[in-house]
């Protein structure tokens, strides 16, 4: 019975209006891209990294104050993996969905770039290091430069 109505409402849509075939190079209309969200996640990953670096733990038998300190760096970890997963997905984005093959061309290094970009998404994720979040911040700034060059 419900393969009966499946197949009637396939029917009537088809009877109703053909639909024309389109297409386009990416998901979405091209200006919408930017740099900006990969840039501030990467900036956050950075802060949550010199501010997880600053957390003192407090004196010992103090058990308040340790569940406080504990959920604080608790939540500034979350943060940190959020924010790099974050960066990783507008880069891959980018690379995906905006760069052409002429920009491929003009930068035959962007893919190495991509790919190194992503993987130091993963590495902020295993420490708290603010030299590897700034490298972080370093790589996508690459990515951001390239990707204004494209709009110049």
């Amino acid at each position: 019975m419900l393969s009966t109505c499946w197949n009637k409402a396939i029917a009537l849509f088809e009877s109703e209006q053909a639909l024309p075939e389109v297409s386009a190079h990416c998901d979405v209309p091209c200006g919408v891209y930017e740099p900006d969200s990969m840039m501030w996640a990467a900036e956050t990953v950075f802060k949550m990294d010199e501010k997880l670096a600053a957390l003192t733990p407090p004196g010992s038998g103090d058990a308040a104050a340790w569940a406080s300190y504990e959920n604080t760096a608790a939540r500034m970890v979350a943060t940190k993996e959020e924010y790099a997963q974050k960066c990783k997905k507008e880069v891959l984005i980018l690379w995906t969905d905006y760069f052409k093959p002429e920009h491929f061309d003009k930068w035959p290094d962007l893919s190495d770039k991509v790919l190194k970009v992503t993987k130091q998404c993963s590495t902020v994720k295993r420490g708290v290091s603010t030299a590897e979040a700034q490298k972080l911040k370093d790589m996508a700034g690459e990515i951001a430069d390239i990707f204004k060059q494209t709009k110049a």
